[in-house]
């Protein structure tokens, strides 16, 4: 085979599966940007090994093995779980070193099933399994391997998954909500939630803390990673905001992260606008907003595909 007809051969292998790869690489490690560089080395390793594949294997069974081990390596070399400011407890130690959960840029042509794999609170709930049975449970319940398959994808029995299987859903339920993001956003309506979004980005173009206070559950959270502090519930909140995020001016851009909304915020900063954050919501059922994180983190803005500035049907009135 030439050498074009072999790389050929292997893209056509590789390429319906890479979008879904780079996913479970983000369940897995809970980062889009170590999720890039996860794909990339699976991909090389892929690569590699290709001359050895000669289809003793389904395709698919044989990347997500690859991309399985590639995120094991990784967490191994991971000093700490990615987390949420709010999952800390206040005794224990500082971070050294970042390790905060990121969020993950919706593809537009996202299924429900596939929004709700990448909610904020399961991607979280993930990160606190041992990474073996993290990998079971995404494995088997978000990506429909069976178990003989996953028992081949990580090395290891049948009676092995499902007994990882059973102990990690029993831990993931502990830290999820009644009722799945999707399942509420459903609920509420897509008018509805434009309605939401366009008071919530009103509300902060226009410095409004209380039109901002107002949308908030009585208990809703507050957090800003890499920044250890966070606020529950309205009064904090009110207080914290015109010393935080309102003590200069911002502008909101709407974007989706994780399945849910989501905006690209910006500061202004000597008469510039300067990327800030992806911020995400998280509503309940009467479309108020339970939880609000901004990742400050400008880098992240590529992988949403926000601009450096706001645009200008964006600006601050």
């Amino acid at each position: 085979m030439s050498t074009a007809a072999y790389e050929a051969e292997y893209q056509r292998l590789v390429e319906p599966h890479r979008r879904e790869l780079h996913a479970h690489c983000y369940r897995m490690l809970g980062s889009v940007q170590d999720a890039e560089d996860a794909l990339q080395e699976a991909l090389l390793r892929a690569w590699k090994a290709f001359d050895r594949f000669e289809g003793r294997a389904q395709p698919k069974t044989w990347l997500y093995r690859i991309a399985t081990n590639t995120c094991l390596d990784a967490i191994a070399r991971r000093k700490g779980k990615r987390e949420l400011p709010i999952d800390r407890g206040p005794d224990e130690p500082p971070l050294t070193e970042t390790v905060w959960l990121e969020p993950y840029p919706d593809a537009p042509d996202a299924t429900y099933e596939q929004r709700e794999s990448v909610e904020l609170a399961f991607i979280a709930a993930l990160q606190h399994l041992p990474a073996t049975q993290r990998a079971v449970l995404i494995l088997r319940e978000v990506l429909g391997f069976s178990a003989k398959e996953v028992a081949e994808i990580c090395d290891t029995t049948p009676a092995s998954v499902n007994s990882a299987m059973q102990r990690a859903r029993a831990a993931v339920d502990e830290r999820l909500p009644s009722q799945s993001q999707q399942a509420t956003l459903q609920a509420l309506g897509d008018d509805a939630i434009t309605a939401i979004v366009e008071r919530y980005v009103e509300a902060w173009n226009r410095g409004d803390v209380d039109a901002v206070v107002a949308m908030l559950a009585e208990d809703a959270t507050f957090s800003m990673p890499p920044l250890t502090q966070w606020f529950r519930g309205h009064e904090p909140i009110r207080a914290f905001l015109p010393t935080g995020p309102l003590s200069i001016p911002r502008i909101f851009v709407p974007t989706r992260a994780n399945g849910q909304p989501a905006f690209g915020t910006y500061k202004l900063i000597d008469g510039e606008w300067q990327r800030n954050a992806i911020h995400v919501i998280t509503l309940d059922s009467r479309g108020h907003i339970t939880d609000a994180v901004a990742f400050l983190d400008e880098d992240l803005f590529t992988y949403f595909g926000l601009d450096d500035e706001p645009s200008p049907s964006g600006s601050r009135s």
